[in-house]
């Protein structure tokens, strides 16, 4: 029994006495390690998002598009006892009302006598 549990790592009083202290002085090594290797990590993808941030604003210059500003726009607290749409101001009521009495000029009819007309016009069958 004991052949099988030095195959699968030993008994537990071997390394409370002389394998703990042999652990112990490794922890700071392999630690040191990890630190190094997250640092080197680390550096490496900044690297990588750096050259990727160069590519993007060659990009952005080469079809002058703006860059996206990362802003958060703190949501408005809902009103009390509403469950649907935020209550409109009294300047947006106004702008609607004005937007409304725009369509009151539109005319199908009469836009479609336009349409057929010039039609008509750049057709030759119709140029009699």
């Amino acid at each position: 029994m004991g052949a099988v549990k030095d195959l699968a790592g030993g008994e537990k009083g071997a390394e409370a006495t002389g394998e703990a202290g042999e652990v112990a002085e490794e922890d700071p090594e392999i630690a040191e390690q990890r630190r190094e290797e997250e640092e080197k990590r680390k550096e490496k993808y900044r690297k990588i998002e750096e050259e990727r941030e160069g590519m993007r604003q060659g990009i952005r210059d080469k079809y002058n598009i703006k860059k996206k500003e990362d802003e958060v726009v703190a949501p408005t607290p809902p009103a009390e006892g509403r469950l649907g749409r935020v209550k409109k101001s009294p300047a947006e009521l106004a702008k609607e009302a004005a937007g409304e009495n725009e369509d009151e000029g539109f005319d199908p009819m009469k836009m479609m006598t336009n349409f057929l007309d010039t039609v008509k016009g750049k057709l030759p069958f119709f140029n009699k």
